[in-house]
């Protein structure tokens, strides 16, 4: 005795909606290509730091942007490069970092040309930067990210304001 199973997906319609209103579960996205120069989404908008993937509709989901195969482009975030590596910039700093190359090479001259000057402020600022670079607080000037490897250690800051939600801790 063989028992047979058919799944039925409900009909979501979401008449008049964007496919960028979809919910999660109601679309699958394909991976994102990676450029191995830069390590980051090909096709990485410099202003507003957004890549778009290609993504399929969920069966019995229908919205109005999308193509008829059932697919559209959806924009996810990504990290804008512009060639400057975190490990060059980290070892520049631990190395060099009195004579300030690592910030000449982060597009910092002034920055660099004083802590030529002083030595690296007597070696203290050396530490400093060492830190800062390594934490990624100090990027390159032009506002580009590292260079890291796309699941390398790259750090993501989280910002919280008064607007943000806080899930309350579950003490069950």
């Amino acid at each position: 005795m063989w028992l047979s199973l058919t799944l039925v997906y409900p009909a979501i319609e979401t008449s008049g909606g964007k496919c960028d209103d979809l919910m999660m579960g109601q679309y699958l996205c394909n991976e994102t290509e990676i450029d191995p120069e830069t390590q980051q989404a090909v096709g990485c908008d410099k202003d507003t730091r957004l890549a778009k993937v290609w993504c399929q509709l969920a069966p019995g989901v229908n919205c109005t942007d999308g193509l008829p195969n059932n697919t559209f482009q959806k924009n996810v975030s990504c990290k804008w490069t512009n060639g400057h590596s975190f490990e060059n910039a980290l070892l520049l700093s631990v190395f060099l970092g009195m004579f300030g190359v690592d910030r000449f090479y982060l597009g910092y001259p002034a920055i660099g040309l004083v802590k030529f000057a002083t030595l690296g402020f007597m070696f203290l600022g050396q530490l400093v930067d060492i830190l800062l670079i390594a934490t990624q607080v100090v990027k390159p000037s032009d506002g580009s990210e590292y260079v890291i490897d796309y699941y390398g250690s790259a750090t993501e800051r989280i910002m919280k304001d008064n607007y943000t939600y806080l899930k309350p801790p579950d003490y069950e």
